[in-house]
């Protein structure tokens, strides 16, 4: 099933005008046909392809054009789908082109007007996942003139990839990171095509872009072999601490020597992976720009990951690129040098951190930023490296933290003699930073207060798009749904796509028209055209996780209300059950050890009640289909044997069924980003059988049970009540399925390992699980 929103209806005059502009305006089928055999040069070459394929289930289409019979819609659909390479589906469907488009989902119309249906097939998706004109176009169908071109709102590849402009600046950032008295340079990279025309621009702010000091990041991951210990009973503090401001009031911008017209460095290649999506406009006339920020290779300052500082100086490369701030040629010259090649119209992109200082730039309202595309983002760092007062991993890196982070970005260490000069601060600033974190603690305070970017989320003024896998255990749900929730009354517009996928980019899957839709996007956010994107695209996208090549639009995400269910004897029910469960929070040591290398073994082996450190509870099976839309919320009495103790849970679907893989599958199909320029794989999902799938997990120490900045006190075997929330979610339960709630201690993937023999016992009469259902 392919999925297009990204398409606009237009009136026919305007068709016919973008008909006439691409070279499609004929109304003589043939013409038509034979135009877009854009391989074949030569008219018997295009003759051999006619006979090779099939007008009808018994005559190809040569014999079909050399008998003059008339155009049927059975006859155009026929060749419409071998032409957008969907030849098995057609043979499937006994060679009806009609029945075939219908189950791919791509539009039909009468064939009485042929210059509207072919208007619609070119911008009808391909096997190969490109519009068919974008297939053309890859195929060297335009010729690569360095001018835009819109087709249905969209831009079309027509800028030459083969001769673009590669370029360093160096931005003067408004802080003083390194304490050198001077603003911090950042170096910024800019990839454009060679034109003429003023151009929108992509900017992504990537810590990693200057390269990653893998082996100095893996010396300092922190060892979560480590006991829970009891905190003292108090409430964080959360100050105003700003060293920003402090160093800002001492630093000395450079005096201006001269301007210059064109950069003094260039570049062959850029210096770390290009973001595919990024790739896919380069062709169609944005400028891309790249930045590590502070602390990174060839510019100033100190890493201190997700700082006000390092917001900041990436808010700053916004600015000059919007032509309010300024740039120099190089380090040393103070030769300025100004973006005369931008429309000062900037949209920030990417994924994971790049997507989360997109998120956190937004939130200062600079101007020039129109738009951010921002995918599996951070909103708050708090919640990615704890969780209500524990010291949290996110899933697959037990042991991160924002020191080690730090440490695999400060890419200056990959220039020797930066490295000598900075190795004394680098090491005091990171002590620094490893003390204010607190790995003991776990609590949220001041630090954290200023990398939680919801505080100034009243400050974001552009249009978001916001992407995020459910099954993201790595960047997890929570950070976009706070997102959300918290844009919800804001008048931006917003639009969020739910995806099924892990920590991964989607523009590149096959059954949805992601870049399209960004192409659309941007075309009214950059290029300043009304092309009623707002309203065309979905409010809300979900990938259906039941279903291969899915998606549906939704109205809202997280507006349900919670039905309860009441926890019993290993059982989830309607009425309220009595007495107690235990578990014992401990393993023999041979198995302690094998599970810390084996996480996903112990995962398994949790969920399927292989271990005896856990509890589970599983609801009635399921009659009919229902739907946990947003937060599910736990309500647990329990008591741990000791004056500490932490809770773990995870919400699992049960039901032998096909589930959708968390990671898509490579199509062996390669999408081209202009012609023959950066290819990448079409991916999609699959699925495969299992017995279960978990749908979200939450943890807890029993300390914070008041809030993540107050110590509790605890109490060897005290009952304490617990109401916290899991990762959010949007998940289609079916019938034949149970709901099951695990509820367990130590998570070896997440949270710190002590291993300690800490039993804990659950009080069933004042424990209960609210869901958030929707039934249909």
């Amino acid at each position: 099933m392919i999925n297009q929103y990204g398409r606009i209806a237009v009136d026919s005059a305007t068709e016919l005008e973008e008909l006439r502009a691409v070279g499609f305006n004929s109304e003589d089928f043939e013409t038509l046909l034979r135009r877009a055999l854009t391989n074949y040069k030569t008219y018997e070459a295009q003759n051999d392809w006619l006979r090779e394929h099939v007008a009808t289930d018994e005559q190809n289409i040569f014999l079909f054009l050399e008998t003059k019979q008339p155009l049927t819609q059975a006859v155009f659909y026929c060749i419409a789908a071998q032409l957008l390479g969907f030849t098995e589906a057609l043979a499937g469907n006994g060679y009806n082109g009609v029945a075939t488009f219908r189950q791919l989902g791509l539009p039909i119309a009468t064939v009485n007007n042929l210059r509207h249906a072919w208007y619609e097939l070119l911008n009808s998706h391909t096997n190969n996942g490109l519009l068919f004109i974008d297939e053309l176009a890859s195929q060297g169908y335009f010729e690569s003139n360095n001018h835009r071109l819109l087709f249905n709102g969209k831009s079309l590849p027509t800028y030459n990839t083969n001769d673009l402009i590669r370029e360093s600046v160096w931005v003067e950032t408004s802080v003083d990171t390194d304490n050198d008295g001077r603003f911090d340079l950042v170096q910024v990279d800019i990839i454009r095509p060679n034109t003429n025309e003023k151009l929108p621009v992509l900017f992504t702010a990537s810590p990693y872009y200057q390269g990653l000091n893998e082996k100095e990041n893996d010396a300092k991951v922190h060892d979560v072999n480590v006991p829970l210990t009891r905190k003292d009973t108090h409430q964080s503090a959360l100050s105003n601490l700003n060293q920003m401001e402090e160093t800002v009031a001492k630093a000395l911008a450079r005096q201006i020597n001269g301007y210059a017209e064109e950069a003094s460095v260039i570049f062959t290649q850029e210096a770390g992976k290009p973001v595919d999506l990024n790739q896919y406009f380069l062709s169609r006339g944005y400028a891309v720009v790249y930045a590590a920020g502070i602390g990174t290779r060839h510019s100033d300052g100190m890493q201190d990951t997700g700082s006000p500082e390092q917001v900041e100086s990436m808010k700053n490369v916004v600015e000059w690129l919007a032509g309010n701030r300024v740039a120099f040629t190089d380090r040393t010259s103070n030769i300025a040098i100004v973006a005369n090649w931008s429309n000062h119209n900037i949209a920030m992109t990417g994924r994971s951190y790049l997507g989360t200082l997109a998120t956190a730039v937004a939130t200062t309202g600079v101007s020039g930023l129109k738009t951010v595309i921002s995918e599996a983002a951070i909103s708050n760092w708090y919640q990615y490296y704890r969780d209500n007062g524990l010291v949290v991993a996110p899933g697959g890196f037990p042991g991160e933290d924002m020191d080690v982070l730090a440490e695999l970005v400060y890419s200056r260490i990959k220039d020797p003699a930066d490295w000598l000069k900075t190795k004394k601060q680098w090491d005091d600033f990171q002590a620094n930073t490893e003390k204010f974190t607190d790995r003991v603690n776990g609590n949220y305070d001041y630090y954290w207060d200023t990398r939680n970017y919801l505080n100034q989320v009243k400050n974001i003024k552009v249009d978001m798009i916001m992407v995020h896998g459910l099954n993201d255990w790595n960047v997890k749900p929570r950070q976009v749904y706070q997102l959300w929730s918290a844009l919800r009354d804001l008048p931006n517009v917003k639009k969020i796509y739910l995806h099924q996928g892990q920590h991964i980019y989607i523009n590149n899957n096959r059954s949805l028209d992601f870049s399209d839709q960004m192409n659309l996007w941007l075309t009214e956010k950059l290029l300043d055209k009304d092309v009623k994107v707002n309203e065309i695209l979905p409010t809300v996208t979900w990938q259906d996780n039941t279903t291969e090549d899915a998606w549906h639009v939704l109205d809202e995400w997280g507006a349900s209300k919670k039905g309860k269910y009441y926890i019993g004897n290993n059982v989830l029910t309607t009425n309220q059950n009595s007495g107690e469960l235990n578990f014992k929070d401990w393993l023999p040591e041979n198995q302690f050890a094998y599970y810390c290398e084996h996480f996903d073994k112990w995962r398994d082996d949790t969920i399927t009640g292989k271990l005896p450190t856990n509890q589970i509870f599983k609801s009635e099976t399921y009659t009919s289909e229902r739907t946990v839309d947003g937060e599910i919320l736990l309500n647990l009495r329990v008591k741990s044997s000791q004056n500490i103790g932490l809770i773990s849970a995870m919400v699992v679907d049960y039901g032998n069924d096909t589930y959708l893989k968390e990671t898509p599958t490579n199509q062996g199909v390669v999408i081209d980003r202009g012609v023959n320029f950066s290819p990448t794989d079409l991916m999609s999902f699959e699925s495969e059988k299992s017995a279960y799938k978990m749908i979200t997990i939450g943890h807890i120490n029993l300390q914070n049970r008041t809030s993540p900045r107050q110590n509790d006190d605890l109490w060897p075997n005290q009952y304490v009540d617990l109401h916290f929330e899991l990762q959010p979610t949007y998940y289609k339960m079916r019938p034949g399925h149970q709901l099951g709630l695990i509820i367990y201690a130590t998570d070896f993937e997440m949270t710190i390992r002590g291993n300690q023999s800490i039993a804990y016992t659950i009080d069933l009469s004042k424990s209960s699980l609210d869901v958030p259902f929707t039934c249909k």
